[in-house]
């Protein structure tokens, strides 16, 4: 588990956000919800606007950060963090509503199991380096 592999696995996750980010810029007009039929609601659209630029931000953060992985520890957990947190909005969804389409019961998995390790792993590499 090098740094060079937390680089690249980090690089591939960013994309994520960054290209999910861009699909839902688009609103109400998003492939994966217009086949929702969901009601034309300038709030609700707006809304899903804003946290498709929220998450395209993100996903643009975690892009900047691969090459500063191993200096910059707080904004990397910072940044894991987040995900963690919108992965127990998932998760409290998944209780309160139902299950959701089968990709996002993956990144709900992801969010809540995978952001504790990617924090562990770049942690490790930080004391390591440190020794």
């Amino acid at each position: 588990m090098s740094l060079r592999q937390l680089q690249i696995t980090t690089a591939l996750l960013g994309a994520v956000p960054v290209l999910t980010g861009l699909i839902s810029m688009m609103g109400l007009s998003d492939p994966l919800y217009a086949t929702l039929a969901l009601p034309r609601d300038a709030t609700l659209d707006s809304n899903m606007r804003f946290l498709g630029g929220v998450w395209l931000g993100l996903g643009l953060c975690v892009w900047w950060l691969v090459p500063r992985i191993a200096s910059q520890t707080a904004l990397f957990r910072a940044v894991w963090l987040m995900i963690f947190l919108g992965g127990v909005g998932r998760l409290v969804s998944l209780l309160a509503v139902g299950l959701p389409l089968w990709p996002f019961v993956g990144f709900t998995v992801l969010e809540i199991v995978g952001a504790p390790l990617f924090v562990w792993w770049q942690r490790k590499l930080r004391n390591d380096a440190l020794r």
